[in-house]
């Protein structure tokens, strides 16, 4: 038997959020949950990330600097068919629509800011249960 530092149900996430107190936040959030995250600031760091690591889940604001989390979706689909990563918008804008064009950029679900730790462990609960 191996032991890691790593429960066994914890997630690899990789947090795009541009906005240093929202990052805080999140990355609170997921490491009370048990998960760890790595933080990009951008989508254009997205890409360049997910060249050497994997993830399991993307958390991804839609709104960034140099490249959103639309465009950042949909490069990731275009490269990688399988779908394997699981890619969450988070958002502060929730306007009628931006469900729909998150799912049609290539996302997988959809949260509203402010985050609330009962959403966010809902749907990393549901990515988990794909996972396997």
């Amino acid at each position: 038997m191996f032991l890691t530092d790593e429960p066994c149900n914890s997630m690899r996430v990789l947090l795009a959020e541009d906005n240093p107190c929202s990052q805080e936040l999140m990355l609170r959030m997921l490491k009370y949950m048990g998960h760890y995250a790595d933080v990009a600031n951008n989508g254009l760091e997205v890409l360049h990330v997910l060249e050497t690591r994997s993830y399991d889940v993307i958390l991804m604001d839609i709104q960034m600097p140099e490249m959103d989390g639309l465009e950042a979706t949909r490069a990731i689909r275009r490269r990688w068919h399988d779908r394997s990563i699981k890619i969450i918008a988070v958002t502060g804008c929730n306007q009628k629509g931006d469900r729909e064009m998150c799912i049609q950029a290539g996302m997988d679900d959809y949260m509203s800011k402010p985050v609330k730790r009962e959403d966010l462990e809902s749907i990393l609960s549901c990515c988990q249960s794909h996972r396997h």
